[in-house]
C-alpha cells in the first residue's frame, strides 16, 4: 500500500491501453444519450408516475417558491397540463367517442375544444401536490433548466421536453460514473470495467424518461460509493476526500427521502473506518478529514430536517403525504399477516420489484407498458447472478482480493437495505382505497424508489455473472454473452414500446 491506496487501484488495464478503453466509455456516453433522447421524447405527458406532479415543483422552484404545504397545482402548470397531457396511460379507448382516443388539443380549432380545456383547467385547479415535502436537489437543477429553456426560447410542449430532456445529462454522467466504479473495484478486469457502463447506456429504465427525481438518486448514490470505497482503502484519507464524501452523502440524502437506507448504510460504513482507524492508531491523523465529512454531510441534512418539522409537522415530511393518502398504520400484530410472509407472497413483492427496477412502471391503457416473460429474465437472471456473486464473496476460493471483497458487500449490502425497507413500507400501512399500493396488492414494488443501488447492483450482477463463466477459457464468450444481453435490452424495449412512437402527442408529432 502506498500513500493509503491499495495496490491495485492503480495497476494499468491488463488487456488495453486507458486512452482506448476511455474512447470505448465516451461511446457509449454517446450512445446512451440517444437512447435517452429517442425514448424520453416517444414517451407522450403526462405518465402515470406522478410526471406533472413533479413539473409542478420544478415550476414552483423556478419562480422562487418552496412550498410550505400541499398546495394545488401552480397556475402555470395547469395550461401544460391541460393540453399536453394524453389520456393513454390511465384511460382506455372504450371510454372515447368511437373507441378512440382524441387527437391533442393543441391541433385542434380552438372554438371544438373550448369546453373540454374549460372542464380540464377547472379539474386540474383541484388538484393537491402531495410530493410538495420532497427534498430540493433535483427540483432546484430542474428549474434552473425550465429558466434556461425559457432563456432559449422554447415554449409550450417543446419546453416541457426540454425539461425531461435534463435526464440526458444525469444518465451521461451515471454511464461514467458505473466505468469509474468497475474501474475502481476490478482494475484488472476489463470485461467488468466495461460491462457496467455498457448496460448502464442502455437499461430500459423508463423513470430515464420522466421527469421525477428518481435518476439523480442514481447518481447520488453512484458518486457516494465510489468516495466511500476510497474512504475503506485509504489509510489516512484527507480533508479533500472527507469533503467530497459529505457533499456526496448529503446530496444524496437532499434528492429523496426513500434514499434513507443507502444513508443509514453509508453511515454504518464510515463508522467502521473510524474503527479501523481507532485501532490502527491513525484516528487523530484523519480527525480532520472525517470532520469535514460530517460537516458537508451533517449540514445540509439537518437543515432540511429543520425546514420539514417547522413547515410539514415531522422531520421528513411524510406524514401529510401519508394523511393525504389515508394511509394508516396497522397494528404490530397484524404485520404478520402480510401476504409477503408467504413464499407466493414474497417471490411476487421480490419479483415485481426488479422487474421495475430494470424497466420502469409506465402505465399503456390502464396495463404496464411491460411483457410478463422479460420482467421474468430480468428477476430470474438478477436473483441468480446476484446469488452467485454472494456465494462467491462468502467463499475463500475464490480470486476476489479482500478490498474487492469489501467493497462489493457495501454494495449487497446497500441493495438488501433498500429491498427491506420497501418490503417493510409494504408491511406496516394499510392502504385503504388507494390505487397503489392497494389492499389487494399490498406491495411497494416500485423498483425506481431504490435506483440509488444501480451502480453497485450492476457491479454485483456482472460478477455474478462472470463467475458463472469462470470454466470458460475462451475470450470471446464474456464479450459476446454480453452484447446478447444488450441486444436483449434493446429489441425487447423497442417492441414493448413501439405503441408509444406514432402516438400523436409526443415530440415527434409537435
Amino acid at each position: 500500500m502506498q500513500n493509503g491506496v491499495n495496490a491495485a487501484d492503480s495497476n494499468p488495464p491488463a488487456t488495453s491501453s486507458e486512452s482506448q478503453e476511455r474512447r470505448i466509455v465516451w461511446l457509449l456516453c454517446l450512445l446512451a444519450a440517444v437512447h435517452v433522447f429517442v425514448f424520453a421524447a416517444a414517451a407522450p405527458f403526462f405518465n402515470n408516475v406522478d410526471e406533472q406532479i413533479h413539473l409542478d415543483l420544478a415550476v414552483k422552484y423556478s419562480q422562487g417558491h418552496i412550498p410550505r404545504s400541499l398546495e394545488p397545482v401552480s397556475a402555470e402548470v395547469v395550461p401544460y397540463a391541460t393540453l399536453y397531457g394524453s389520456p393513454e396511460y390511465v384511460g382506455i379507448p372504450a371510454n372515447y367517442p368511437g373507441g378512440q382516443f382524441p387527437p391533442p388539443p393543441w391541433t385542434q380549432p380552438l372554438e371544438k375544444v373550448r369546453p373540454a380545456l374549460v372542464a380540464k383547467t377547472a379539474g386540474w385547479r383541484a388538484v393537491t401536490n402531495y410530493e410538495a415535502a420532497q427534498p430540493p436537489l433535483y427540483y432546484t437543477l430542474a428549474a434552473l433548466w425550465w429558466h434556461l429553456g425559457k432563456v432559449c426560447g422554447f415554449h409550450d410542449g417543446p419546453l416541457l421536453y426540454w425539461l425531461r430532456f435534463l435526464n440526458i445529462f444525469f444518465v451521461v454522467a451515471l454511464v461514467w460514473l458505473g466505468y469509474v466504479a468497475a474501474r475502481l473495484v476490478f482494475p484488472e478486469r476489463e470485461f467488468l470495467r466495461l460491462g457496467v457502463p455498457a448496460l448502464l447506456a442502455f437499461i430500459p429504465q423508463s423513470a430515464f424518461y420522466s421527469i421525477q427525481n428518481d435518476v439523480l438518486s442514481a447518481l447520488a448514490f453512484g458518486a457516494a460509493f465510489i468516495l466511500l470505497v476510497r474512504l475503506l482503502r485509504t489509510e489516512i484519507p484527507g480533508v479533500r476526500l472527507g469533503t467530497l464524501t459529505g457533499l456526496a452523502l448529503a446530496a444524496m440524502f437532499l434528492t429523496k427521502i426513500s434514499n434513507l437506507p443507502f444513508l443509514a448504510v453509508s453511515g454504518l460504513v464510515v463508522l467502521f473506518k473510524i474503527g479501523c482507524l481507532a485501532r490502527s492508531g491513525k484516528l487523530r491523523a484523519a480527525g480532520p478529514s472525517l470532520a469535514a465529512l460530517v460537516l458537508c454531510a451533517g449540514l445540509p441534512m439537518i437543515a432540511w430536517l429543520a425546514w420539514c418539522k417547522h413547515t410539514f409537522g415531522d422531520f421528513t415530511g411524510t406524514a401529510v403525504k401519508i394523511q393525504f393518502l389515508n394511509w394508516t398504520p396497522k397494528p404490530f400484530g397484524e404485520w404478520w399477516q402480510h401476504p409477503i410472509f408467504t413464499p407466493y407472497g414474497l417471490w411476487t413483492f421480490v419479483s415485481g420489484l426488479l422487474a421495475t427496477f430494470w424497466q420502469g412502471e409506465f402505465l399503456w391503457h390502464r396495463l404496464p407498458l411491460a411483457s410478463p416473460v422479460v420482467d421474468a429474465i430480468y428477476a430470474i437472471s438478477s436473483v441468480g447472478f446476484v446469488g452467485v456473486a454472494v456465494i462467491a464473496l462468502l467463499s475463500r476460493s475464490t480470486d476476489v482480493i479482500a478490498a474487492q471483497r469489501q467493497a462489493l458487500g457495501f454494495g449487497f449490502v446497500s441493495f438488501l437495505a433498500a429491498v427491506a425497507f420497501l418490503g417493510f413500507l409494504s408491511i406496516i400501512y394499510d392502504f385503504q382505497d388507494c390505487f397503489y399500493p392497494s389492499r389487494a396488492h399490498p406491495y411497494f414494488t416500485s423498483g425506481r424508489l431504490m435506483l440509488g443501488a444501480l451502480i453497485p447492483f450492476l457491479l454485483l450482477y456482472l460478477y455474478g455473472l462472470d463467475r458463472a463463466l469462470c470454466r470458460v477459457k475462451n475470450n470471446w464468450v464474456r464479450p459476446l454473452v454480453l452484447a446478447g444481453m444488450i441486444l436483449f435490452m434493446l429489441i425487447s424495449e423497442i417492441l414493448i414500446d413501439w405503441r408509444l412512437f406514432p402516438n400523436a402527442d409526443n415530440w415527434f408529432h409537435m
